[in-house]
């Protein structure tokens, strides 16, 4: 391995970096998107039935808001629970925007790492033209500086699509994740406020 990035030079070591930033972004979202997470499994279902108990308590709205993004949404309506259900709407909507952006987090940095990688790539291809361009003179060419501006170009290349190419599908991956999440949770957001107004039945 060593000897791969000693071959193409320093240009490789942007590509190195932009990788190791990109698997990290990768298992913190594979991490934070779990469903379990994000989407509680049967919270619609509690949260009404407590609600129907005890009412909205100070002490059910701050477990909401620490428990999951869902419950963050639901907290969002709950504390507009006596207004007319469009209030209580417009309020989870805001919540959810909150949401949406949370979830959203580092994707952006992802999506661009999987642009800039072939570029990266592709300047360090030039570097090695240049090398190689550079191993010329009146006597003909030096080999050893052709060699390694030859290392330097093909490297570079290949290492920047093993690097965009990954990085794009979690991108693509993840952005699908979170419009379905986002859509779940929008779902159930709805589901509340029809069943609290007697809308919907339970």
């Amino acid at each position: 391995m060593f000897a791969i990035i000693e071959a193409a030079g320093w240009p490789i070591w942007p590509l190195i970096i932009s990788s190791i930033i990109a698997l990290a972004i990768i298992g913190e979202r594979f991490w934070s998107l779990r469903q379990a997470i994000v989407i509680p499994k049967n919270l619609l279902p509690q949260v009404v039935q407590e609600y129907r108990q005890n009412g909205v308590t100070s002490q059910m709205l701050t477990r909401l808001c620490t428990d999951s993004p869902l419950g963050q949404v639901f907290a969002a309506g709950l504390r507009n629970v006596k207004s007319t259900p469009a209030i209580m709407k417009e309020a989870i909507e805001e919540a959810g925007r909150s949401v949406a952006h949370e979830l959203e987090r580092f994707l952006t940095s992802l999506g661009t790492i999987a642009a800039i990688a072939p570029l990266l790539g592709l300047f360090g291809t030039v570097i090695g033209m240049i090398e190689i361009f550079g191993s010329q003179t009146p006597q003909g060419s030096n080999p050893l500086v052709l060699a390694h501006g030859i290392s330097i170009a093909l490297y570079n290349t290949a290492f920047g699509l093993v690097v965009a190419v990954p990085s794009m599908i979690f991108y693509r991956h993840f952005r699908a994740k979170v419009d379905a999440l986002l859509i779940e949770m929008e779902i159930q957001a709805i589901k509340l406020v029809e069943i609290i107004h007697g809308e919907r039945q339970a």
